[in-house]
């Protein structure tokens, strides 16, 4: 399948645009709709699309951007069509963001970060490095801060367990990294066991973020 990728200002979004994006979110579990859709066009810098066929297949809202300094790139509402390429799909929606990155941040090791309520949507750091929350580790101080300046930057803030973090919802829906594996049980249990504790009708989720060294950015992100 031969994909057509483009990033561009959230402003140049048409009503059209979201609406396609309104098809591929109602086939999820996410609870999205196209009023929450039309919000993140003003709350976004970016929109990367990926069509086939003319076909729009995923969609990621983001933001390239430094917190306390440090360079980062924040993915907001993020959907992927449950399509056969899916992954393929993801890695396109990456790649090209990436891209972005290198020129806005070259040389620079980049915090990339979203929140997630499916541990499919942990695919999505793929590469990465010293991924957090992880399995069997225990967070640092630094990163446990790194956890409540996301939820800031997130909207959440003081509602972020920095040790597990856990954002509590308010029951309201939440523009997340909407992604599913092809095949379910590739999900690790422990993994999943992450996000075991989010409370589904509260809007619980859980931050993530990993590290995207200078040298595999400079590289295109081969992983």
């Amino acid at each position: 399948m031969t994909f057509d990728v483009e990033t561009k200002d959230c402003t140049a979004l048409s009503d059209t645009e979201l609406a396609e994006m309104a098809d591929i979110v109602a086939d999820g579990p996410a609870g999205l709709d196209i009023g929450l859709l039309s919000k993140q066009r003003d709350e976004w810098v970016l929109i990367t699309q990926v069509r086939s066929g003319g076909d729009l297949q995923g969609f990621s809202f983001c933001t390239l951007e430094r917190i306390g300094g440090t360079p980062c790139v924040l993915w907001g509402l993020v959907s992927v069509r449950r399509c056969a390429q899916r992954e393929a799909v993801l890695d396109a929606l990456r790649a090209d963001q990436f891209r972005k990155a290198v020129l806005a941040f070259p040389d620079e090791d980049v915090l990339v970060a979203t929140r997630l309520r499916d541990a499919g949507g942990f695919a999505a750091f793929t590469g990465l490095e010293d991924i957090c929350p992880r399995p069997h580790y225990k967070v640092s101080g630094e990163e446990r801060a790194w956890s409540r300046r996301l939820a800031k930057r997130f909207g959440a803030e003081g509602r972020v367990d920095d040790r597990t973090f856990v954002v509590r919802g308010d029951g309201s829906p939440c523009p997340v990294f909407d992604y599913e594996l092809e095949q379910p049980a590739q999900v690790d249990g422990e993994v999943g066991a992450l996000l075991g504790g989010l409370d589904g009708e509260r809007r619980d989720f859980l931050i993530a973020f990993g590290w995207a060294m200078s040298e595999s950015l400079a590289s295109g992100f081969r992983a």
